[in-house]
């Protein structure tokens, strides 16, 4: 039987971790049995709609935001009630290296409660590892509080992987300048793109979170303590420095294609420099060779025993002047 939810109960004295299916908590998650414990369910699925129903009506979570859950829509949304308080955000995990053109996503959506919180997940990834580490060795201040403050918790571990995911565009920013520096090829243009079109998905997921907790900041409900609520205009703080340093690495992408464009055009004049001085050697010694080929019929040289060897010796001479030339003023050096 895979374990597709685990559900969290605690107090500041002991806790315990249940794993089972999304079916076995829709009939057995009552969190009202035990009003003095925080009760945390975290659902790693969204396959079994049936079971997820079921629990949501048992916690009178209202039918259209039941539907919400399930909606492809990936924009933020908060909601409150008298028994509750609905939203949904959009998560983001780094990747591993560069070769890959976009983020790894998924939407997260909470229920909270007077003393339990649900999370549902679209898929299994683990973003809350800090969190449950925190609750298992008692940690900080979070078996001490309720919900509000996992939830607090919660969204900082998923703004921290935002972090995480602009220090892994900065540090795969770091390795194109070097490539661009090393072996300048077309592929490094389209890897600078693909970071950008990160950092613009990253930045459409980073304002609506930076908006909701301005929401939270300013909600009156009473599931959220005034205590905390100063918690949750921190993560906004947050937020505001992520989209800062979001424009700035969009600024070091300008850069490594800048960068790239410059290097490019110092080898196209390098090229046209070669080209050019070869162009100014020979274009007297074609002039030279052009006149000996006229097919006329008195030309003085013609009957010269040695005019042969003299005229490649005016070529020779030529084309060493003008090399001496050339050299002096620096033209046949390669710039670094």
């Amino acid at each position: 039987m895979s374990e597709l939810a685990q559900l969290y109960k605690y107090n500041p004295d002991t806790f315990s971790l249940e794993k089972n299916t999304e079916a076995y908590f829709a009939e057995t998650f009552n969190p009202f049995e035990d009003m003095s414990s925080t009760y945390w369910l975290n659902f790693h699925s969204m396959k079994d709609r049936e079971a997820i129903h079921q629990l949501c009506d048992k916690l009178c979570v209202d039918r259209l935001l039941q539907e919400d859950l399930f909606a492809q829509s990936k924009r933020a949304r908060l909601e409150e009630y008298s028994e509750y308080v609905f939203f949904s955000i959009v998560s983001a995990l780094p990747k591993e290296g560069l070769n890959t053109y976009d983020l790894k996503k998924e939407r997260i959506s909470f229920v909270i409660g007077d003393n339990y919180l649900i999370s549902f997940q679209e898929k299994a990834s683990d973003h809350f590892p800090n969190v449950r580490e925190r609750i298992e060795l008692k940690r900080g201040k979070i078996r001490y509080k309720g919900p509000d403050f996992l939830l607090f918790r919660m969204l900082e571990a998923i703004i921290d992987n935002y972090s995480e995911v602009v220090e892994e565009i900065g540090g795969n920013i770091e390795r194109l300048d070097k490539l661009v520096l090393r072996n300048p090829k077309s592929e490094v243009l389209r890897q600078v793109e693909w970071e950008k079109r990160k950092l613009l998905d990253l930045r459409k997921i980073v304002f609506p979170m930076k908006d909701l907790m301005g929401q939270l900041d300013r909600v009156e409900n009473e599931l959220i303590i005034e205590d905390n609520i100063h918690y949750f205009r921190e993560l906004k703080d947050i937020c505001y420095g992520l989209i800062e340093e979001i424009e700035a690495k969009k600024q070091m992408l300008d850069g490594v294609a800048n960068l790239y464009y410059a290097i490019q055009g110092q080898r196209m004049n390098e090229i046209m420099k070669v080209l050019t001085v070869t162009s100014a050697i020979f274009i007297p010694l074609t002039f030279v060779v052009g006149v000996y080929g006229m097919n006329f019929e008195h030309m003085p040289e013609l009957s010269w025993d040695y005019g042969y060897y003299v005229i490649w010796g005016i070529m020779i001479f030529i084309s060493a002047v003008l090399i001496f030339i050339f050299w002096k003023r620096g033209w046949l050096k390669r710039n670094n």
